[in-house]
């Protein structure tokens, strides 16, 4: 399948290691991506303590653009932050005629629309649910055999749209993993919160929530992870050594993909122990 493709912010700058492996990623699986043309900052997580109408109209112009594309295909995004603020502007609008109106008000002097038309999916979502499980299983030949795998969703691209999980006992990445010969981590961390930007503002109390999730993942052999935000937090404040990769990262090794395609090199946590263990 082919989707309209919106990388974020994070994936040209911190994140980059993300965006080069889904992109790789995807066209080993044969969907092609193609950028939403002139996209822009979706907002982040400041918009929405600046300016609640900014907070629904940055998000609604990528959706404007999307659907001026005329291609009818889901827009799929990485990014969890980016993920939310879409997928919330989107709905907000579809329920508040209101709000729509005065959204395409503004976008208006851009020559833009917003209708809502183009779906918005998060990455797990297209993996778990568009054929990618099957097409790892045949082309991985178990090359993570012997790997145990501990799956960190966070909370962003499960809450408060429990769109294609449960965002208490998430298990969306489960086959995706357990497609690559690898096992998973039996664990309850799966979705629960890493501190987000509390990591910076109050560097104590993101240790701590960093910390428990780690603690819990110490039998595991990797970490992996679908947000930017998690993967910094997890790699950036680790009380012990934990490698923590990419799902498009993980699953691309999976597939036989070389370490540097995938980004692997721009990782902060050490890889080494994941990467000796790929079977070749």
């Amino acid at each position: 399948m082919d989707y309209l493709y919106y990388p974020g912010c994070s994936l040209e700058g911190t994140a980059k290691e993300y965006d080069i492996s889904c992109r790789a990623l995807l066209e080993t699986l044969e969907s092609r991506l193609t950028d939403i043309p002139d996209w822009t900052c979706c907002g982040a997580t400041a918009a929405q303590c600046v300016d609640q109408l900014l907070s629904v109209v940055l998000p609604a112009r990528n959706l404007a653009l999307a659907e001026q594309t005329q291609t009818g295909q889901d827009v799929l995004v990485p990014c969890s932050a980016c993920y939310l603020n879409l997928k919330k502007a989107r709905e907000e609008i579809l329920g508040d005629p209101v709000l729509q109106d005065r959204v395409n008000r503004v976008l208006e002097k851009d020559g833009l629309a917003v209708h809502t038309s183009v779906p918005v999916r998060h990455l797990l979502d297209v993996l778990n649910r568009d054929g990618a499980v099957d097409r790892v299983a045949q082309l991985s030949e178990n090359r993570m055999k012997g790997l145990v795998i501990a799956p960190y969703y966070g909370c962003q691209c499960l809450r408060p749209y429990a769109t294609f999980d449960d965002p208490e006992h998430p298990r969306s990445m489960d086959a995706l993993i357990r497609a690559t010969g690898a096992d998973v981590l039996a664990w309850d961390m799966g979705g629960v919160c890493c501190g987000a930007s509390t990591a910076t503002t109050k560097p104590g109390v993101g240790k701590t929530l960093v910390g428990r999730i780690l603690d819990q993942a110490a039998t595991a052999h990797a970490v992996v992870t679908v947000c930017p935000m998690c993967q910094m937090n997890l790699e950036q404040f680790q009380p012990r050594p934990v490698p923590v990769l990419y799902l498009p990262q993980f699953l691309g090794l999976a597939l036989g993909m070389p370490a540097e395609s995938l980004g692997c090199d721009m990782n902060l946590s050490d890889l080494t122990p994941v990467l000796s263990r790929v079977v070749p």
